[in-house]
């Protein structure tokens, strides 16, 4: 074969492949790109330096509901990701570190084991760094390193259970994340939802009314512009016009914590004392175009998860469609920068098709995961304990514990 005649034939496979990958994807109309189809969940990934184990999963259970991983020991992992209330917080601003209060809605952990991007910013690439982001968080868990680490030291449990599962003579913090982003992979994944069912062939798996809600999902609705593939968003930032929420004019707290966080991401001074909404992604780039973009929120399990947006603007699933019917809002970067995402056009929907757009949401959502918060493994007097000053032991907690046990 000559070699131009090779290089055709090169190309003719490359465009037949590129078809055969685009025939996978759907294309509703008026979409500017190809988006991949729903999918079923696979298996939740494993890093390799961190496979799943049994044991494993048992520590990172405890250690995920052990207020020992935070500042004042008085909050864990599970108080801002309670599993009564979709492994999220139910109010719109997440409960802060005691005397502080939060700024951005608490998300749901359940199938966090599946996203590249964490956190409403995307700021962490994985649960092993996403959890000392949030337990030493100034206004999350607030938790120092030495003093979390200490803990977890005079804690006889914990220190066989450690050697177990990792090796090691004593706990320490790095195996603690891993332990807690194990048992989210493992414990916190809701495989064989309504929704995977269905699109593995079980065509009783959804009702007719949530079948046609999925139609519109794909279609009219366009919402798979953004929610799509099997965890149903994009990981991609927009900013859909979200009105200001109303916690950051009302409340003097949350004004506090506002510019707090302003401050400490390094908001130049003109807009620290101009801007009166969340920036989102514009805290990472620093690109003023990317002011009040936020990263697209997965679907799975979203009825459990009200209420939604970063900072909990809508209440129900009613109230979001109504917001995307009429084209999304207007907020102050909208209007300073003319960055509002062009995906989103009114979309003159009826209210037997918003219906069933509910109905789709709420059933590809599933059960409920359910489990019994375990009861944490206390302090022991381990045998550098009796050296320990009054100092040493207040700084790491332990000091009423000791007081109450006569050894201080």
């Amino acid at each position: 074969m000559k070699p131009m005649e090779k290089i055709l034939r090169l190309l003719m496979l490359v465009a037949c492949a590129g078809l055969a990958a685009g025939a996978a994807n759907v294309l509703a109309k008026g979409d500017p790109d190809a988006d991949p189809p729903l999918a079923p969940l696979p298996e939740v990934p494993q890093p390799p330096d961190n496979r799943i184990t049994d044991a494993k999963v048992e520590l990172g259970k405890l250690l995920f509901f052990d207020p020992k991983l935070t500042g004042d020991a008085s909050l864990s992992c599970g108080d801002c990701h309670d599993p009564k209330q979709g492994w999220g917080f139910a109010d719109p601003i997440s409960r802060g570190y005691p005397g502080a209060v939060h700024w951005r809605n608490s998300q749901t952990v359940v199938n966090s084991g599946f996203l590249g991007k964490l956190f409403w910013q995307g700021s962490s690439n994985s649960l092993e760094r996403q959890a000392p982001t949030a337990n030493k968080g100034a206004v999350a868990g607030n938790g120092e390193n030495d003093v979390m680490e200490a803990r977890l030291r005079q804690t006889p449990e914990y220190i066989k259970r450690f050697k177990e599962v990792f090796g090691t003579s004593q706990p320490n913090l790095g195996h603690a994340w891993m332990a807690i982003a194990t048992f989210e992979r493992a414990a916190l994944t809701q495989k064989n939802s309504p929704l995977d069912r269905y699109l593995k062939g079980d065509k009783s798996a959804l009702s007719e009314q949530a079948v046609q809600g999925m139609k519109l999902f794909t279609g009219k609705a366009n919402c798979i512009e953004c929610h799509n593939g099997a965890m149903l968003t994009d990981e991609k930032y927009y900013n859909v016009g979200l009105p200001r929420p109303p916690e950051f004019e009302e409340s003097g707290m949350n004004q506090i914590t506002f510019r707090w966080e302003n401050y400490a991401k390094g908001v130049h001074e003109k807009k620290y004392r101009e801007w009166k909404d969340d920036a989102g992604l514009y805290y990472s780039t620093k690109r003023p175009q990317d002011a009040g973009k936020f990263r697209t929120p997965p679907l799975r399990y979203v009825a459990h998860t009200a209420p939604y947006m970063h900072a909990g603007q809508f209440f129900t699933l009613e109230e979001v469609i109504d917001f995307y019917d009429e084209g999304g809002g207007d907020n102050e970067f909208t209007e300073r920068y003319g960055n509002k995402t062009p995906v989103l056009k009114p979309l003159d929907l009826s209210d037997e098709e918003k219906e069933a757009l509910v109905a789709f949401l709420e059933e590809l959502s599933g059960e409920e995961i359910v489990m019994p918060i375990p009861k944490v493994p206390e302090y022991g007097v381990m045998p550098d304990v009796p050296g320990l000053t009054q100092a040493q032991a207040k700084r790491i907690g332990m000091e009423t514990y000791l007081m109450s046990t006569g050894q201080q």
